[in-house]
């Protein structure tokens, strides 16, 4: 796009036609992840300061949507998938299929380019580390949790998450 060099990154620099003609001329390619997991990668790689899960996941409801880190935020108010067109989202736990669907698209070769990726035994790690956190949790808590990321629930097909119930 003719301004991309113009050291401006964020989409909100540029006005509405200059948006949409710049996002037109991309393949835009969203990942989504459950936002539980999420939660449990954060406070795993230690950015929480709290010894408990539970206390991490306070301290998410109390920052709320405005004050709080990317790393939890919903993803809807990161990405804004009802404003950008997504050409592809690709959903965490199905990496290897839909990377080398994208990489075939592209006209790549895909075996050549993937990692080893274990989506099977992420995806069962993950539900085991699930049940334990979410079994953490207070029934207040859960339901606020579910609540701050309804709109991520509601946009992306997380049919198994612990929030979805």
């Amino acid at each position: 796009y003719r301004r991309l060099h113009t050291g401006e990154s964020r989409l909100s620099k540029f006005n509405q036609t200059e948006r949409k003609a710049m996002l037109a001329s991309y393949t835009k390619v969203l990942f989504v992840r459950d936002p539980f997991h999420r939660l449990i990668a954060t406070f795993l790689q230690g950015m929480g300061i709290n010894p408990s899960f539970s206390s991490f996941v306070q301290e998410v409801l109390d920052s709320g949507m405005h004050n709080g880190s990317a790393a939890w935020k919903p993803l809807v108010s990161l990405c804004r998938p009802c404003l950008i067109q997504y050409d592809y989202v690709v959903k965490f736990g199905f990496l290897r299929q839909e990377l080398g669907h994208l990489l075939r698209r592209a006209g790549l070769p895909a075996g050549s380019l993937l990692p080893e990726l274990t989506d099977s035994q992420v995806q069962w790690t993950y539900r085991w580390l699930s049940e334990q956190m979410f079994s953490e949790l207070s029934a207040q808590q859960r339901k606020q949790l579910s609540h701050f990321y309804r709109w991520d629930l509601a946009a992306f097909p997380f049919s198994s998450s612990f929030l979805s119930d």
